[in-house]
């Protein structure tokens, strides 16, 4: 593959006078730039992106922050931020935070190293007062990073309220919440309109706090022994809800003959499941589309107004896991 070392020989000028006309950038006479442009031809030279970017400090690089990689959520997600942020011309570099504060200071110096152009944010920060200093547009997806930083995401309410809604429908006498982290807007959100939906029913609510990422099988085994005469169980998401399937065989819990469940996310793998799942869907190609856009247009125009929150309507998917 030829460098532009290779080019300048050819056309036997420094590599300076190359890198000028490659970036468009200083006077070049006519006549040495069309030598370096046949050179370049002749040479099959392909300029290096990033190498442009160093040089102009700035680039087309859109990072995305994430909180782990094995939620297949977030693997939807990437998927489809990596289609938007193509079709606006730029590129995506993921960043895995792990919730590690070590981890995200590294990521800190790559975001200068790289002039990476904006960021999305999809999980909590722990050095939000740095990002700031780098002044860099962000938009945040699920997460209410900063009153500063506009924020997208599905109607995490709704959902809560669609699950709530088909459990009345059933007459249910006593459900399950496995929420995720408490401290999620997310968990929040859907954990406000699970409750404010059967607030004047009389459906006894257990609550039961896990991991979104790696539930904890013996908190939801200890809990499905204790409430053996549950209708109903609401999961947050997805992952957990497959790890009550399990679970619930292992006790000798039927579904949905001894009580019907609802996850969310509506992921692909919830077809293959024994029962298959019923999921409250998010669109998760829209809100890719409309942070992509959002944080395009602040890239452009920093002092671009733009709505504190948007969220976009769900709706529940149901199967097999659901009478």
């Amino acid at each position: 593959m030829a460098t532009i070392k290779d080019v300048a020989k050819k056309a036997n000028v420094s590599v300076a006078t190359v890198s000028r006309v490659v970036n468009n950038t200083g006077y070049v006479n006519t006549e040495t730039r069309n030598l370096v442009l046949d050179a370049i031809k002749s040479l099959d030279y392909i300029p290096s992106e990033l190498a442009r970017s160093l040089f102009k400090k700035q680039s087309n690089l859109i990072g995305v922050i994430i909180p782990h990689l094995t939620t297949y959520f977030y693997g939807e997600l990437i998927e489809a931020l990596e289609d938007a942020v193509i079709d606006k011309g730029y590129r995506l570099m993921t960043f895995n935070s792990r919730n590690d504060a070590e981890r995200e200071q590294r990521f800190l110096n790559v975001f200068s190293q790289y002039h990476i152009s904006g960021l999305i944010v999809a999980a909590h920060l722990n050095k939000l007062k740095s990002y700031q200093k780098l002044a860099l547009p962000m938009v945040a997806i699920d997460h209410h990073v900063s009153d500063m930083i506009p924020s997208i995401s599905s109607d995490n309410q709704m959902g809560g309220e669609l699950a709530a809604k088909h459990f009345l429908k059933r007459s249910a006498k006593k459900v399950i919440h496995f929420r995720g982290a408490s401290f999620l807007l997310t968990v929040k959100d859907r954990d406000q309109g699970f409750k404010k939906t059967l607030a004047k029913s009389n459906i006894q609510i257990i609550d039961a706090d896990l991991d979104f990422n790696t539930p904890d099988t013996e908190k939801i085994k200890d809990t499905l022994n204790a409430h053996k005469d549950v209708d109903g169980i609401f999961c947050d998401g997805d992952l957990i809800a497959m790890h009550v399937i399990k679970v619930a065989e292992k006790v000798g819990l039927k579904i949905p003959e001894d009580f019907e469940l609802i996850g969310y996310d509506d992921l692909e793998l919830n077809q293959l499941m024994t029962p298959t799942l019923s999921s409250v869907q998010q669109d998760i190609e829209l809100i890719a589309k409309k942070a992509i856009e959002s944080l395009i247009e602040l890239i452009k125009d920093s002092k671009a107004t733009l709505p504190d929150h948007q969220t976009f309507p769900v709706r529940l998917i149901e199967r097999d896991s659901t009478n």
